[in-house]
């Protein structure tokens, strides 16, 4: 690992804090109550002599008396008074990228959790920092409290990564929990993830996808040794999901997840966002709750998942000042692993090619020969189907005991391995057909271990 090189290590690591929310408070907190272990650990001091935030005199049950207060993020970024800028403020642009670009350009060294930053500049803010030998840390924008970053940055350094996946949303995987813990549904547990503060008052960034989307594009480029590529990502949300389709694949043997996964195809690599069937006997089945999960497949250790809090103030905390005393001691290294100019481009495989089995969800019309019509429009794009299991609902059996009842049945196929194209294509006739009264549901199969 290449080292960046500090200040001499008799002096204090003088930290400037962008954002004071609920992480930003965790910090200071953090770096307080640890300052005489951090000390020993890293051979110097490290103290946070000045501050920024949108509301000055907010109650953050913390003491700020005797910081130096600045306005506005970008002047503490160039202000004198700091070594080391932490960035919580957020966002992908604005004051957020203004300051981190202020500080890295004065020569000073930067923590961030900012995962929409790095995922939309974070190479070339990389190539800012190796230009001026500072530290650009940001174990905490991946997975929270999960030390993923350093993982495969440095630990997994003598492994050929193949594939990376995982649970990387909280409020994801509380709701899709409780759906199938509870058999409500998605708007339901919704209204209650927002009622516990798990999710946001609109929670599209995190039930549609794109928070997962931006932590996996910051783990491929460490993964795989490439430039951070967010546009390639394949990405679906959560809010079509029912208690059927969790029902359904309960009785299957799977748990419904939203992983975010990276992988080497023969393609290229393939990125994509989704909720996905996972064996209930895989590792990431079992994580449950707002926690969150990575699984990563290399040559050497097989292998590996880590599993622990994504979020919340005192995990995404404890990461961040991992990275603050990375750099109080010398050892924060290259922010990818690699020096930007060896970061490949990465080769994008479709998500039209991907491969895999498929859980598909039809309401068919409840009259003769649909059932066998949708089947041959399978046959037609030469998809396999492994089982076809027809449901009809209580209440039209509670209606119509011993008929049909006229109104849609939900029937579900389970296809083997087919390709993404051909599954879309046989869909297409299908509800062209007229046998479907809805858009199909369609969920991806992982077959193996995830």
């Amino acid at each position: 690992m290449t080292s960046v090189p500090l200040s001499p290590a008799s002096q204090p690591l003088r930290v400037g804090l962008a954002g004071l929310g609920t992480v930003g408070a965790s910090t200071l907190r953090i770096l307080r109550r640890q300052e005489n272990a951090l000390a020993a650990r890293c051979g110097r001091t490290i103290r946070v002599t000045a501050v920024s935030a949108r509301d000055r005199n907010r109650d953050r049950g913390i003491d700020l008396g005797g910081l130096t207060w600045f306005d506005d993020p970008v002047a503490l970024a160039a202000s004198d008074e700091i070594d080391c800028l932490v960035e919580l403020i957020g966002g992908s642009d604005g004051p957020a990228k203004a300051a981190v670009e202020a500080a890295l350009s004065a020569g000073k060294h930067v923590v961030t959790a900012n995962k929409a930053l790095l995922a939309a500049h974070g190479v070339a803010l990389a190539d800012l920092a190796e230009s001026k030998g500072v530290a650009l840390a940001f174990e905490a924008s991946s997975a929270g409290g999960i030390p993923v970053v350093k993982t495969l940055r440095e630990a997994l350094a003598g492994n050929n990564v193949s594939r990376i996946s995982g649970i990387l949303n909280g409020t994801c995987n509380y709701i899709l929990s409780r759906m199938e813990q509870e058999g409500l549904t998605f708007e339901a547990c919704l209204k209650d993830a927002q009622r516990l503060g798990y999710a946001e008052a609109d929670p599209t960034f995190d039930v549609e996808g794109f928070d997962t989307a931006h932590k996996l594009a910051i783990l491929t480029s460490l993964a795989f040794g490439t430039k951070i590529d967010a546009e390639a990502i394949h990405v679906e949300g959560i809010s079509a999901i029912t208690p059927l389709d969790l029902k359904m694949a309960d009785d299957l043997g799977y748990r419904i997840k939203l992983l975010g996964v990276a992988e080497r195809t023969k393609t290229g690599i393939e990125q994509r966002v989704h909720p996905t069937m996972v064996p209930k006997s895989s590792p990431i089945a079992q994580v449950m709750g707002v926690l969150n999960a990575v699984s990563v497949d290399a040559d050497a250790v097989r292998e590996i998942t880590l599993v622990g809090p994504g979020a919340g103030g005192d995990p995404t905390a404890s990461a961040v000042v991992a990275d603050i005393a990375d750099v109080a001691r010398g050892t924060a290294g290259l922010p990818f692993g690699l020096p930007v100019a060896r970061l490949d481009e990465a080769k994008r495989a479709p998500m039209q090619r991907h491969e895999g089995g498929y859980y598909v969800r039809l309401a068919v019309a409840d009259r003769p020969g649909a059932a066998a019509a949708i089947a041959t429009r399978m046959a037609e794009a030469d998809i396999s189907l492994e089982s076809i299991v027809q449901r009809r609902s209580p209440e039209a059996a509670t209606r119509d005991p011993g008929g049909r009842s006229g109104a849609p049945v939900p029937v579900v196929l389970i296809t083997y391995a087919t390709s993404e194209t051909a599954i879309r294509a046989a869909l297409e006739k299908v509800t062209a057909d007229g046998h479907v009264a809805e858009p199909p549901q369609v969920i991806r199969i992982e077959r193996e271990q995830v």
